[in-house]
C-alpha cells in the first residue's frame, strides 16, 4: 500500500484485500525478540565468575600443587599470564571470529571489540554482551589447562607466546565450528559444554606438547612426587563448584535445564572420585588424595559434553567410566608409551572429554532417562556425527600444535636450560621462590 493512501476512505476491494492479506503477512513477519530476562542474565553472569574462578585460582592451585616448589610459582604465573591475554584476544577480535555469522569454517569481523552486541539474542534473549563475557571464560581456561602437559621444563617467553598462537588458530576455529554456527553444528553435533571444542582441543594439543617439549630430567626412572596434596586438593574443589557454572551456565538460562547440568555434573564427579580411588586402593593398596581428586576430574570432563543431554543415571555411568578409563590411559602414556604428559591432560581431560563426546549418543535417549535426540536422528547416527566431531577437532588440533611449535621455536627456545631445569622455574626465570625456608 502506497504512502499516500494514509488519512483517505480506501476502496472497499482494497479493504477486503487487506484483511485477507494481513494474516499470511504475520505469519511470514520474523518472531520478535526475546525480552532480556534479569534472572538469567544474572545466572550468566555468576556462572562466567564460577569459570573465571576454575582458572584463578583453582586451575592454578590444583597444577600448582602437582609439581615441584621450585617451579610452583611458574605454574601460577603461567595460569595469570594466559588469562590476561586471552581476555585482549577474545575482546579485539576473537569472539568475532567464534560467533559472528554462520559461514562453515570462521566466523567475520562484524564484532571486533564486542562492537554491534545485539540488546538480546535471538535464541536465549540475553544480552549478547553477557553471552560473550560467558565464552571469554571458556577461551582463558582452554589454553591453560594445555600446559600441564610441560611444567618445570617451558620457559615463560614461550608458554605465552604458544598459548596466543594457539588460541587463534585452533580454540577458535573449534568453537565456531560447533557453537557459532559452523560446519560441525550444521551437521548436528552436539557438545553442551566444552568435551570437544575445550577438552578435546586441549588433551590432543597437550599430548603433542608433551612429545615435542620433552620429559622432565628423571622421568620416568625418578618419583617426582607433587610438592603440595593439599594445595592441590583445594584447587580440586574450586575446580568442582566452578563447574557448576561452566555447565550449568551453558543451559544459558536459570532454568531446569540448568538445574539439571548441575546435577548431572555433580553426581558425575563424585562417581569418578570413587571409582578412581578404588582401582588405586585395589592396585596400590591406598587411596590418595591426589588420585580422589583426580578421578573427580575425570568424571567432570566426561560429563562436560553430555550434561545437558543425559539424566542424572546417565551421568552417573559416565563419571564412572571417566575414572576407569582415564585411569588406565594415564598408566598407559606414562608407563608404556613414556611421554611426560605431566599433569595428565591429555589422559584426564582429552580422554574424558572425547568419550563423554561419544557416549552421549547413547545417555541421551529418552529410554535412559535423557532429553532425546533431533527429530529422525538415530543413537547411531549420533554417535557417527559425534566421532566425525572428535576426530576432525583431534587431528585439527595434534596438526595445528605442531605446527605452532615449530615456528615458535625458531624465535624461543621451548625449553629452559639443564640449570634453569635444575635449579627451577621459580627462581631462575622469575627470580622469587614460593616459599622462604630459613
Amino acid at each position: 500500500m502506497e504512502l499516500r493512501l494514509i488519512g483517505k476512505a480506501a476502496p472497499a476491494g482494497l479493504i477486503g484485500a487487506l484483511a485477507t492479506a494481513l494474516p499470511a503477512m504475520a505469519a511470514d513477519a520474523p518472531a520478535p525478540a526475546l525480552a532480556p530476562s534479569g534472572a538469567n542474565t544474572a545466572w550468566i553472569l555468576v556462572a562466567s565468575a564460577l569459570v573465571l574462578f576454575m582458572t584463578l585460582p583453582g586451575l592454578a592451585l590444583f597444577y600448582g600443587g602437582l609439581v615441584r616448589a621450585r617451579n610452583v610459582l611458574s605454574v601460577l604465573m603461567n595460569c595469570f599470564a594466559i588469562c590476561c591475554v586471552a581476555s585482549l584476544i577474545w575482546v579485539t577480535f576473537g569472539y568475532s571470529l567464534a560467533f559472528d555469522g554462520t559461514a562453515p569454517y570462521l566466523g567475520g569481523l562484524g564484532k571486533t571489540f564486542l562492537a554491534n552486541m545485539d540488546a538480546a539474542m535471538p535464541a536465549s534473549g540475553l544480552p549478547e554482551n553477557v553471552f560473550a563475557l560467558f565464552q571469554m571464560t571458556f577461551a582463558i581456561i582452554t589454553p591453560a589447562l594445555i600446559i600441564g602437559a610441560f611444567p618445570e621444563r617451558a620457559p615463560f617467553a614461550f608458554v605465552v607466546v604458544f598459548s596466543t598462537v594457539w588460541l587463534v588458530l585452533v580454540y577458535l576455529p573449534a568453537a565456531h565450528w560447533l557453537w557459532g554456527g559452523g560446519w560441525l553444528a550444521a551437521m548436528g553435533a552436539l557438545d553442551f559444554a566444552g568435551g570437544i571444542v575445550v577438552h578435546t582441543t586441549a588433551g590432543v594439543s597437550a599430548l603433542v606438547a608433551a612429545v615435542m617439549i620433552g620429559r622432565r630430567k628423571g622421568f620416568p626412572h625418578e618419583l617426582i612426587p607433587p610438592h603440595s596434596p593439599a594445595m592441590t586438593m583445594t584447587g580440586a574443589g574450586i575446580l568442582w563448584v566452578g563447574w557448576f557454572g561452566f555447565n550449568g551456565g551453558s543451559a544459558l538460562a536459570a532454568d531446569q535445564s540448568a538445574a539439571a547440568a548441575i546435577i548431572a555434573t555433580h553426581v558425575a564427579a563424585s562417581a569418578g572420585a570413587l571409582t578412581w580411588t578404588a582401582i588405586e586402593w585395589l592396585k596400590l593398596g591406598k587411596p590418595t588424595s591426589v588420585g580422589l581428586v583426580t578421578g573427580c576430574v575425570a568424571g567432570l570432563a566426561t560429563v562436560t559434553p553430555a550434561a545437558g543431554y543425559i539424566g542424572p543415571g546417565g551421568a552417573i555411568v559416565l563419571g564412572a567410566l571417566g575414572g576407569a578409563v582415564c585411569f588406565q590411559c594415564v598408566l598407559y602414556v606414562k608407563q608404556r608409551l613414556l611421554i611426560d604428559d605431566s599433569l595428565d591432560v591429555f589422559a584426564v581431560h582429552g580422554v574424558g572429554g572425547m568419550l563423554g563426546s561419544l557416549l552421549l549418543a547413547v545417555f541421551a535417549l529418552k529410554g535412559l532417562g535423557g532429553n532425546g535426540l533431533a527429530e529422525g536422528m538415530t543413537w547411531l547416527g549420533q554417535l557417527g556425527v559425534q566421532a566425525l566431531a572428535v576426530g576432525v577437532t583431534a587431528l585439527w588440533s595434534g596438526a595445528v600444535t605442531w605446527a605452532i611449535i615449530k615456528a615458535v621455536n625458531v624465535a624461543i627456545a621451548r625449553r629452559v636450560s639443564a640449570e634453569e631445569e635444575y635449579e627451577g622455574l621459580d627462581l631462575s626465570t622469575h627470580g622469587e621462590r614460593a616459599y622462604e625456608i630459613s
